[in-house]
């Protein structure tokens, strides 16, 4: 099978911006040559609840389900979820100061997007 270029960004927990500490809770991977976008994700509540112990975990979830619903083309997910996969990743990879943060963008070669997937999420979150 060819390979095929993809790009990837972390989803993090960040509870506070202002110290920078973060829990990764996803990935979200695009793999333009194969016309797909997914995003998994899963909230670990015990790294969570010890840097934020106060932090809303039904809150995170709702964020969560949000952009894998901007990635899938959820039409619950408004206006954006209506864009190319590439428009998609693009917001989802913006950089933005809320409790959700993606990482910077990082690359690879996979024949697989969706196990490539499932693969970060075991390497990076869980």
């Amino acid at each position: 099978m060819a390979l095929m270029p993809y790009q990837y960004v972390v989803l993090r927990c960040v509870p506070r911006v202002d110290r920078e500490e973060f829990v990764n809770v996803g990935v979200a991977l695009h793999c333009e040559d194969a016309d797909y976008l997914g995003c998994r994700w899963q909230i670990c509540e015990d790294r969570i609840r010890t840097l934020a112990p106060w932090l809303d975990l039904d809150v995170l979830a709702d964020v969560l389900t949000y952009l894998a619903g901007v990635c899938s083309g959820d039409p619950a997910a408004g206006q954006v979820a209506a864009e190319t996969p590439s428009r998609r990743f693009g917001f989802l990879k913006a950089p933005r100061s809320t409790v959700v943060q993606p990482s910077p963008v990082h690359g690879g070669l996979t024949s697989d997007p969706a196990g490539e997937l499932d693969r970060l999420l075991t390497a990076l979150v869980l």
